[in-house]
């Protein structure tokens, strides 16, 4: 067995090991186990998604959820509104400006007060109180002083001609734009 000398010139190095330092230190060893090289983990599968996705899932559809009903409640309400200014039309067209148009119309806005209103609060009101309600929920002075004053007065007017239909028409719509 022969000695040499190794690269950093300190100490001597066997022959059999020498042999192999020309091709690296470590040839045989690596040679003899099969080593493979370094593997990346998988990409993270789709399902199930992160904590964080199911945040934002969970508010989408609470914020999906409450828009549907906004916008559901919203096209009720336009809905309802467009009947019953149909309605006030038909009354428009059918009868004639006088105590009947004016009996049609405050029952009109009876319905639609009972609906919207207490109804303890909007059943017994009649004449005065009737029109005082009217005013103090929309009624923008048409109603005590303007020719709402009909609701009140028609009944017991001797002729049709105390009635101003197309004023009284415009003061319901008003009121029912209002209140619908």
């Amino acid at each position: 067995m022969t000695a040499q000398t190794n690269r950093s010139g300190i100490g001597e190095v066997p022959a059999e090991c020498a042999a192999t330092d020309a091709a690296g230190p470590f040839s045989p060893v690596g040679e003899q186990l099969d080593l493979r090289d370094i593997h990346l983990p998988e990409q993270p599968g789709f399902w199930p998604p992160a904590p964080g996705w199911w945040l934002l899932a969970a508010v989408l559809l609470a914020v999906l959820i409450s828009g549907g009903r906004l916008g559901w409640r919203a096209w009720r309400r336009w809905r309802r509104r467009r009947v019953l200014l149909a309605e006030l039309e038909r009354l428009r067209a059918d009868l004639d400006a006088g105590p009947a148009l004016a009996a049609a119309v405050s029952a009109l806005l009876k319905r639609v007060a009972l609906s919207r209103y207490p109804r303890a609060e909007v059943a017994p009101l009649t004449g005065d109180a009737w029109l005082a309600f009217l005013e103090r929920t929309g009624g923008e002075g048409r109603f005590a002083e303007g020719p709402g004053r009909a609701l009140a007065d028609a009944p017991y007017a001797p002729d049709a001609a105390a009635v101003d239909g197309p004023g009284l028409l415009a003061a319901a719509r008003s009121w029912l734009l209002r209140n619908s």
